[in-house]
C-alpha cells in the first residue's frame, strides 16, 4: 500500500464516475432543480381534487413519477459528487440543496396517499380495473390499502414529510464527522518503517493487513478517533433513533420494528428468525475463531486478528482481471446480462474505482431512473476488491434491469430484498473461481474472502440488529442512550458472539456502532442483510444446478423490481423466505467452509 493517498485530480479519469454525462455543467444540474422547485405549486393545486375520477388520478400520479425522476437525477448528482470527495465544501453544499428540496417534494406529495384512500380502497381498484391509463397502478393501489390504517389526514402526512429534512440532520451530522472531520493517527508496521494512511478508503485493506502490528494500529488509531466524539455520535445517534420512534408512533405502529417490516410488508418475525438462528449457530463462529488462531499461531485472538490474512501469499487481481472473472462467474445468468454489465464496468464508468483524499468509506451502488447505476468502492488489487465489485455490480445490475422494465412508481425495488442480486452475484462468481482456481493459495483466499462476507453478513450485521432493536425498545420505554451506555451494549453484544474465543477490548469494541453511520440510521436495515445473502445462496445454488429456466426465474425477480411485494418477487426468483430453511441453510454452507478450510490450513 502506497503511504501517500492520491487527491481526486490525480485519479485517471477512465477510474472516476463521469458525472457530466448526467448534468454537462453545474447549470444544468440548477436547472433541473430549479424545475423541479417551479412545479411545486402544480403539484398543491392536486390537493383536494383527487376525488373528482380516474382522469384526475392519473394526471396526478404522471406529474408526481415525472418529479420523482427528476429529483432522482437532482440527488444523485449531488450526493455522488460529495462522496467522492467529501471535503469539497461545493460538493457538499450541492447535496444539502438537493436534501431540502428533496424534503420539499416529500413535503407537498405527502397530501396524495391520505386523500387516495379517503376515495377508498375498493373504488381505486376499480378504477384500475376500468381505466386503461391507471391499470398500471393497481398494485399500488394494493399497497395503499394494506397500508390504510397508518396513515393519517394530508395535513398530517404533509407535516411528517417536511420534518424529514431537519430529523435526518443526524446522520449528516454523524456522516460528516466521520468522513471529513475525524483525524486518524498513522498506523505502522514497526520503528523505522513509513507510515501508512488510516482513512476511510484504506481502513479494509489495512484491517486484512498481513503485519500484525499494521493491523492493530489501525483497529486502535480507527477505533480511538470514534471514541474520541463518542458523546456527539451517540447524541447523533439516539436523534436517530428517537425520530424512528416517533415515526412509528405517529403512524400508529407499536414499535419502531413493526413499522420498519410493514413498510416492506414483510412480518416480523423473519426479523427474530434472524436474531434467533444466528445465537444457535453461534458455535460455529466459535469453531472458526479457533482454527484461525491455531493457523496463525496465536496463543490469543485479537479483534484486529479476524480478518488477517491466514498465509504469506496472497494473491493479486488487477481490475481488469477482476472484470474478466467476474463475467465468468455470471455466465449462467445470459449472454444480456454479461454484455450489459461488461459495458457499464468498460465504457460507461459505472465505477469509481480507487481511494483519494476525502472518498467516502465502504463500498455502495446508488443511482436513479435517468441516471447510470453507479458504484463507489476503493479498488485494491486483492480477492476481497474483486468480491466487492461482483457484489455492488449485482446491485447496480438490479437496478439497471428494473429501470428498464418497470414504470416509474415501480423501479425501486424493496429495501427487504436489496442484497439478494449482490450476494447472488458473490456466490456465482465465487463458486467459479473455486471450480477453476485450483492453486492452495487461491483456494485459501477465495474461502478467506467467503468467510470475510459471511463475518460481515453473519455476524456483524445480527449483532447490529439486535443491537438496534435494543436501543429502539429503550427509547420506547423512555430510556436514555449515552455514549458509555452503548458502548457497554454493544461490547455485551459481542462478548456474547465471540464466545470467549477473542480477547475483548471493551471500548475498542464497543464503539463499534458509532462505525456504521450509513447503516444504523435507516431503521431496521441491517438484519436485511442476512436474509438477503440467504436467498442468495438459495438462488445461486439453483442457477447453477437448474439451467437457463432457474436462470430465467431469477432475471424476471429481479425485473419486477417494486411491481410485486418482496416475498413475492423472491418466489418468482425462486426461493421461499417466509421459510427460515434458506438461512440455516446459508449457516450449514458457513459450518462447511470452516471445515474445508480447517483440512487446506492445518490438516
Amino acid at each position: 500500500m502506497s503511504s501517500e493517498l492520491k487527491s481526486r485530480d490525480q485519479i485517471p479519469a477512465r477510474f472516476k464516475w463521469n458525472l457530466e454525462a448526467l448534468f454537462p455543467t453545474e447549470a444544468d444540474w440548477e436547472a433541473e432543480m430549479s424545475e423541479v422547485q417551479a412545479q411545486l405549486p402544480a403539484v398543491q393545486a392536486f390537493q383536494g381534487t383527487l376525488a373528482q375520477g380516474p382522469a384526475t388520478v392519473a394526471r396526478w400520479l404522471e406529474l408526481a413519477q415525472k418529479l420523482e425522476r427528476s429529483m432522482g437525477r437532482v440527488y444523485v448528482y449531488a450526493s455522488c459528487a460529495h462522496a467522492v470527495d467529501t471535503t469539497d465544501q461545493r460538493a457538499a453544499a450541492l447535496q444539502a440543496r438537493a436534501m431540502t428540496v428533496a424534503a420539499q417534494l416529500q413535503g407537498a406529495v405527502a397530501f396524495a396517499e391520505p386523500e387516495l384512500l379517503a376515495i377508498g380502497p375498493d373504488t381505486l381498484k376499480a378504477w384500475a380495473r376500468e381505466n386503461a391509463e391507471l391499470a398500471i397502478y393497481a398494485h399500488y393501489f394494493e399497497q395503499l390499502s394494506r397500508r390504510a390504517e397508518h396513515l393519517r389526514s394530508a395535513e398530517v402526512e404533509t407535516l411528517l414529510g417536511e420534518l424529514r429534512d431537519p430529523m435526518g440532520s443526524a446522520i449528516s451530522i454523524h456522516g460528516i464527522l466521520a468522513n471529513a472531520d475525524l483525524q486518524f493517527a498513522p498506523a505502522s508496521a514497526g520503528p523505522g518503517t513509513p507510515d501508512l494512511p488510516v482513512v476511510q478508503g484504506t481502513y479494509t485493506a489495512l484491517e486484512t493487513h498481513p503485519n500484525r502490528e499494521v493491523r492493530r494500529t489501525a483497529f486502535e488509531s480507527y477505533a480511538d478517533a470514534h471514541l474520541a466524539v463518542k458523546n456527539t455520535m451517540a447524541a447523533c445517534l439516539a436523534t436517530g433513533v428517537k425520530r424512528d420512534v416517533f415515526m412509528a408512533r405517529q403512524h400508529r405502529y407499536d414499535s419502531a420494528l413493526e413499522a420498519a417490516v410493514s413498510a416492506n410488508f414483510v412480518p416480523s418475525t423473519i426479523f427474530h428468525n434472524v436474531v434467533d438462528t444466528f445465537r444457535r449457530n453461534l458455535p460455529t463462529w466459535h469453531r472458526y475463531w479457533r482454527v484461525r488462531r491455531k493457523a496463525m499461531g496465536l496463543d490469543v485472538l485479537r479483534p484486529y486478528d479476524l480478518q488477517a490474512p491466514l498465509t504469506s501469499t496472497k494473491p493479486a487481481v488487477p481490475f481488469e482481471q477482476a472484470i474478466e472473472w467476474i463475467m465468468e462467474g455470471l455466465a449462467p445468468l445470459g449472454k444480456a446480462y454479461l454484455d450489459t454489465a461488461r459495458d457499464g464496468l468498460l465504457n460507461r464508468n459505472w465505477v469509481d474505482v480507487y481511494a483519494n483524499k476525502g472518498k467516502t468509506a465502504g463500498a455502495f451502488s446508488t443511482g436513479s431512473v435517468g441516471t447510470e447505476p453507479m458504484i463507489l468502492m476503493s479498488y485494491s488489487d486483492d480477492l476481497f476488491s474483486l468480491s466487492t465489485l461482483a457484489h455492488e455490480l449485482g446491485h447496480s445490475m438490479h437496478s439497471h434491469l428494473s429501470w428498464e422494465t418497470q414504470p416509474v412508481i415501480y423501479s425501486d425495488y424493496s429495501i427487504f430484498v436489496a442484497e439478494v442480486a449482490s450476494n447472488c452475484n458473490q456466490a456465482l462468481v465465487r463458486a467459479h473461481l473455486l471450480d477453476t482456481l485450483t492453486d492452495r493459495a487461491y483456494q485459501i483466499g477465495l474461502i478467506e474472502e467467503a468467510l470475510a462476507n459471511y463475518f460481515r453478513y453473519f455476524f456483524l450485521m445480527p449483532t447490529l440488529a439486535r443491537f438496534e432493536l435494543e436501543t429502539h425498545q429503550r427509547v420506547e420505554r423512555g430510556q436514555a442512550l449515552t455514549a458509555d451506555s452503548l458502548i457497554d451494549l454493544m461490547a455485551e453484544l459481542f462478548a456474547e458472539a465471540y464466545g470467549g474465543e477473542v480477547e475483548m477490548d471493551h471500548d475498542r469494541v464497543g464503539i463499534t456502532w458509532a462505525e456504521f453511520h450509513t447503516h444504523l440510521y435507516y431503521n431496521f436495515y441491517v438484519y436485511q442483510y442476512t436474509t438477503g445473502i440467504s436467498a442468495a445462496h438459495a438462488l445461486a445454488r439453483r442457477i447453477r444446478t437448474g439451467g437457463p429456466a432457474a436462470a430465467e426465474d431469477y432475471l424476471a425477480g429481479l425485473k419486477s423490481g417494486g411491481s410485486l411485494f418482496p416475498l413475492d418477487a423472491l418466489r418468482l426468483a425462486g426461493v421461499d423466505m417466509e421459510s427460515p430453511e434458506p438461512i440455516q441453510v446459508a449457516f450449514d454452507d458457513l459450518a462447511s467452509l470452516v471445515d474445508r478450510l480447517d483440512g487446506l490450513l492445518n490438516g
